[in-house]
């Protein structure tokens, strides 16, 4: 029968796609004559063609609007304002009650509640979720083939399904990404299809349909939520607090499929033993399902269930099961692999029955799922109960900016937070009484709160799929520590009450002061030379009115500007107010400490204006993370141009250039003495990481590199074993201390002198020879958190993490670590707006030559 079955499979490989039909896909009922089929609906069979997003989310409203089974949502919208929705699926009665029975679902989640509750009769939730990769189409096509099956399948499988169950089918998680893939792969589609891997349908254009708008990767962000995408979908799932969250993705091209569990050495410590129990009970299903079809698989081995920050991770920490799926992708219509010709519509129909055995193993396991639940939540109070750490304490008395968002993240992730009611002395900190808060442990999100707050430097593997640490305070460079004694709650804190304001000046005709410790100060000050208003910065620290003023503060003259002082008032006024930034109005400029206002050592600053270098050999995240960071957040318009087209560009209508990681062996010659020619004018150009080399290849940084770390090479070693050490020397993503100097641009706005700072990667660079160009090393024991082999932590102790260079008047500001990591690192940020806006006035005795 097997054998059957497979060949079965090779001959519809080889059958043109438009020949096949619905039987292919879907279970061999009856259904409902008067629901839309979905070729019924799109003109073509689900894979002849890959469905755009406008299709698929109207065909869900279809649906929605014919079967009672069905409840079309939408819950956010994405940059590009496409909808993100789901549909509320299960049986009529079921419907009429839902709100109660979400109420009873979501109260197994709460210990004080949960005990009376009888889940003998509780309907499960299954959240079903695909493509949050836009190019990993095959999971989005499934959708409307799944959404068609429960909206009209006839008899007693689906009459059980539905009245056991409710089901949020969400069939898109990347509006953006999955339409731009859609348009490639469509635009190239052969009528007679071509199954050549290197046709051109099979190659997409940089930067790819994997991302969002600003070329995020969307499942790195459940944890960090920095997305309107992830914020939505992270409200969804606490609303209803699903028991079985599922994310379908598509991998290399010659591999099989794979399902969860994972490697089970790489499962996160803090997931209980148990959810991988019933993450192989549920595999079991999985299988059965494929082994019908005749379809290869694998699990337990490459994926891993580590980072909470992952669609099939992040349930696992709030009392559910996530599952990952892997289907080699066809990343078009056909292509051969090592495995035959690998057709759109055979990776569908994987993705399809998947989908159907999550269903069936939820209706099996039911109550098992929602027992799990209860017990989750219940056992985490009684750790919580036992576990010497009762609270983490946080500060950030002087940037409300960062803080705020720092709450609205717990926040949205359902921990609750309060007003610090004592001073607190922990860690060598004080926390003062009113101006700090803390997160009690004593409460349901106790195991996400663990995952959120604490360190580790010891692991039981040395290889990770994605980062090892992901520390939050870290992140946000919060003064922090774990409170072992007994804490004092104040209020509780909420959403509204996060918001904040600065503080606003009265009304001068002289001048205003504006400090840079707050987060969105870029912000304000951007605006302000946005309306070719004059501010200067002050490059030494001063005291006026009796008040201190540090390094990094912006002076904005009244008098000689193109606003009279009555539209400069109302302007510092509506700053203050949107950014909370603090402004304060001077009415004289003599100072009794340090430079008085006419000063020279206030330097005039000039507007930002942008080209970020992208396309091939960028890498289009962290690209899109300077992007993201400068529009989003600074307001700073960004021009990008390929660097295959650089040399068309004229660089004068910019004085700034930015070089995201990559490589940049595109940029011609011509183009290469044009930049030169540019910095040596006065530009500033930003390297990050890998750029940094191409920088020194083309002698525009003068910088040196320490020597990575190697394997003694001539130690015998098994030789399944090759792949694990090599992976060993791999820097991942950890998080390590540097000491900085707050006295230089690069560091204005900082309070310590020392910071934490993400790490991926071996790229170690020697402090400069310059005594002033090396404004932030690494520690001599830098490690925080994450994984380092101990060969890498010799290399990168008293390492630079910046080295400023310099040709001319310009600057070439290099950067060994990335500061706008996957959006959430607000720590770092102040550093690459420092570089865009101070670059330009830092010193020429101060940069390598």
């Amino acid at each position: 029968m097997r054998y059957y079955l497979l060949l079965t499979f090779l001959l519809i490989t080889s059958l043109s796609i438009a020949q096949i039909d619905l039987n292919y896909y879907l279970p061999d009922v009856k259904y409902n004559e008067d629901i839309t089929r979905p070729e019924q609906f799109f003109g073509h069979q689900v894979g002849e063609w890959h469905l755009s997003h406008d299709k698929l989310y109207m065909y869900m409203q279809r649906l929605a609007e014919q079967s009672p089974r069905m409840h079309y949502i939408e819950y956010a919208r994405s940059y590009e304002e496409r909808p993100l929705s789901y549909l509320l699926i299960s049986s009529e009665k079921n419907l009429e009650r839902i709100d109660a029975i979400k109420e009873e679902h979501v109260a197994l989640c709460n210990p004080s509640l949960a005990a009376d509750l009888n889940t003998s009769k509780m309907p499960v939730v299954v959240y079903q979720g695909y493509s949050i990769h836009g190019n990993e189409a095959s999971g989005g096509n499934a959708a409307a083939l799944v959404a068609y099956y429960l909206a009209a399948a006839k008899g007693r499988d689906i009459d059980r399904l539905l009245d056991n169950a409710v089901i949020l089918l969400d069939p898109c998680f990347n509006p953006d990404g999955f339409h731009r893939f859609s348009t490639w792969a469509n635009m190239h589609k052969n009528k007679h299809l071509t199954s050549d891997p290197q046709d051109r349908e099979y190659d997409e254009e940089w930067p790819r349909g994997r991302t969002n708008h600003y070329w995020f990767d969307l499942n790195r962000d459940w944890l960090p939520i920095q997305h309107p995408e992830s914020r939505g979908r992270i409200r969804v799932f606490h609303e209803w607090k699903p028991n079985i969250l599922t994310d379908h993705h598509e991998m290399g091209s010659n591999s099989t499929f794979f399902f969860q569990p994972g490697v089970p050495q790489r499962t996160n410590p803090i997931t209980p033993p148990k959810n991988q129990e019933l993450t192989g009970k549920i595999g079991e299903f999985h299988a059965a399902a494929l082994d019908e079809i005749g379809s290869l698989y694998f699990s337990k081995e490459r994926y891993d269930d580590f980072y909470y920050g992952k669609g099939s991770t992040y349930p696992d920490a709030n009392g559910g099961i996530g599952i990952l799926f892997e289907q080699a992708s066809s990343r078009g219509h056909l292509q051969e692999t090592d495995n035959g010709k690998l057709s759109f519509p055979f990776t569908i129909r994987n993705q399809v029955v998947t989908s159907f055995s999550t269903q069936e193993a939820a209706i099996a396991l039911r109550e098992d799922l929602l027992n799990y639940q209860r017990d989750f939540y219940q056992s985490a109070m009684n750790e919580a109960r036992r576990a010497p750490v009762k609270g983490y304490v946080f500060a950030e008395p002087n940037d409300k900016g960062k803080l705020q968002e720092f709450l609205k993240l717990l926040l949205q992730h359902k921990v609750e937070v309060h007003k610090n009611n004592a001073t607190i002395n922990a860690n060598g900190k004080q926390f003062k009484a009113n101006n700090s808060y803390i997160v009690p442990t004593n409460q349901a999100q106790y195991r996400l709160i663990r995952g959120m707050f604490e360190t580790s430097t010891s692991f039981q593997d040395s290889l990770f799929y994605d980062v090892s640490t992901w520390t939050l305070p870290l992140a946000f460079n919060l003064q922090y520590a774990a409170v072992k004694g007994n804490i004092n709650l104040g209020e509780k804190v909420t959403i509204e009450a996060t918001r904040t304001q600065g503080i606003a000046p009265d009304f001068s005709e002289y001048a205003y002061l504006m400090e840079w410790k707050e987060y969105y100060a870029p912000t304000a000050l951007n605006r302000i030379l946005q309306q070719d208003l004059r501010a200067k910065v002050a490059t030494q620290a001063f005291e006026i009115n009796g008040k201190g003023f540090k390094e990094g503060t912006i002076m904005i003259p009244v008098q000689n500007q193109p606003f009279n002082a009555n539209a400069m008032y109302n302007l510092m006024q509506q700053l203050a107010k949107e950014t909370g930034v603090a402004i304060y109005d001077m009415d004289s400029g003599l100072s009794p400490v340090g430079i008085d206002l006419g000063s020279s050592d206030f330097v005039p600053l000039q507007q930002p204006k942008v080209l970020l270098l992208v396309g091939d050999g960028v890498t289009s995240y962290d690209a899109g993370e300077v992007w993201h960071q400068l529009d989003q957040r600074y307001e700073i318009p960004v021009s990008m141009i390929e660097t295959t087209e650089l040399s068309n560009a004229n660089l004068d209508r910019y004085n700034v250039i930015i070089m995201p990681n990559g490589s940049y062996n595109r940029i011609s010659a011509p183009a290469i003495q044009e930049m030169k020619e540019w910095v040596l004018a006065g530009g500033t150009i930003i390297g990050i990481k890998n750029a940094i080399g191409w920088l020194k290849d083309k002698n525009l940084a003068s910088v040196e590199y320490k020597a990575s770390p190697r394997r003694n090479s001539s130690v015998r070693r098994p030789y399944n074993k090759r792949g694990g050490d090599s992976g060993s020397y791999v820097i991942g993503g950890a998080i390590f201390e540097i000491a900085i100097d707050q006295t230089h641009p690069l560091f204005y706005g900082y309070e310590q002198n020392t910071m934490p700072i993400f790490r991926r990667g071996t790229l170690f660079l020697q402090p400069a020879k310059n005594p002033y160009a090396t404004p932030a090393v690494y520690t001599a024991n830098p490690l925080l958190s994450g994984y380092i082999k101990p060969a890498n932590t010799n290399a990168i102790k008293n390492s630079a993490s910046i080295v400023v260079s310099g040709k001319g008047r310009g600057k070439v500001i290099c950067m060994a670590d990335n500061p706008n990591f996957r959006a959430f690192w607000f720590g770092t940020n102040k550093i690459f707006a420092n570089a865009v806006f101070f670059g330009n006035i830092i010193s020429n005795g101060a940069v390598n030559r």
